[in-house]
């Protein structure tokens, strides 16, 4: 199997997943004026209560206009964001507002709508607290990939050119980071999904995945150096793929098994959250094997002198 040969179809279908995601990005930025993603309170601010009302629905247009009976100047909860919680409540954003008005509100809604409500989650976040969240989940990022960067240029300083496995590992992380985003993107700009704690949480998890798997390889790769000394750099950096191959496939396979177990039985309040892990740890499983391992080969042979025209390795 020659994976290397075929480095730029790779690259180019990253290419071709990661375009879409940005191009959304940009409608995102374009419609809210505050980011690329739909953001949730833990980011803007803001209000969310969820509640569950025994009996029939009231339809999402009542709910707004209680919202905006009980709006002030101290608190403007006009225009929340209502969705569908299941087939019995309603998730509510809203800008940030007090428990005192909250349990109005819902005092007013068993009044107005004959019905018992339950809350099943009120939380608030001021527009203060968002915006350090937001600077702290950057710095946590930017954290972790200075983080592995350095960790692989020591782990792998007996190799030549060292710093090179750490800087493919991070492109290659790069690479999931924007798939996972982009898709992130898609889903706030056509289904309202919003990027909030658990979205960074999963992100953070897919880059640990992402550089696991490709420590993997880069292992073997660097095994394999000393083993075949006189073989092409492009041939045994191929052999060593292959090597890995089968178990870098089982061992994310048997991960997401699981994650799709957990998005058709595991429940509204974590599906958004496992949707994203899945996709990125597919999206590190396509990187580890088809991008990372290709940019050594490319920094290798400075393709780039050559308008990456490929040297051709008989493998």
């Amino acid at each position: 199997m020659n994976i290397i040969k075929n480095r730029y179809v790779y690259f180019f279908i990253s290419l071709v997943v990661i375009i879409p995601g940005i191009i959304f990005m940009g409608l995102n930025w374009q419609r809210t004026k505050v980011g690329p993603l739909e953001l949730g309170i833990d980011f803007r601010g803001g209000s969310l209560l969820e509640v569950q009302i025994d009996g029939v629905l009231p339809s999402v247009t009542d709910i707004s206009s209680l919202y905006s009976e009980f709006s002030t100047e101290a608190e403007p909860i006009v225009d929340p964001v209502v969705q569908s919680l299941g087939t019995d409540g309603f998730s509510i954003r809203s800008k940030t507002m007090s428990d005192e008005t909250k349990g109005k509100i819902i005092a007013e809604m068993e009044n107005r709508f004959g019905s018992k409500v339950t809350v099943l989650n009120f939380s608030s976040v001021s527009p203060s607290v968002g915006a350090e969240v937001t600077v702290a989940a950057g710095w946590a990022i930017l954290a972790a990939a200075a983080a592995i960067l350095g960790y692989i240029w020591w782990a792998f300083r007996s190799v030549e050119h060292a710093y090179r496995y750490g800087t493919a590992a991070i492109l290659a992380m790069l690479h999931d980071v924007l798939v996972v985003v982009g898709v992130e993107a898609i889903l706030g700009y056509f289904l309202g999904w919003e990027a909030d704690a658990l979205f960074l949480t999963a992100l953070l998890t897919v880059i640990g995945f992402s550089v696991h798997d490709t420590i993997v390889v880069f292992d073997r790769v660097r095994e394999n150096s000393t083993i075949y000394r006189r073989i092409e750099y492009e041939k045994m950096v191929n052999h060593s793929i292959v090597q890995t191959l089968d178990r870098s496939i089982t061992t994310q396979l048997t991960v997401m098994f699981t994650l799709f177990a957990l998005v058709l039985f595991g429940g509204d309040s974590i599906r958004h959250f496992v949707i994203i892990l899945l996709v990125g740890i597919f999206s590190g499983t396509y990187s580890s094997i088809f991008n990372a391992a290709p940019i050594l080969v490319v920094w290798e042979n400075r393709e780039w002198t050559t308008w990456f025209k490929r040297k051709e390795a008989t493998i």
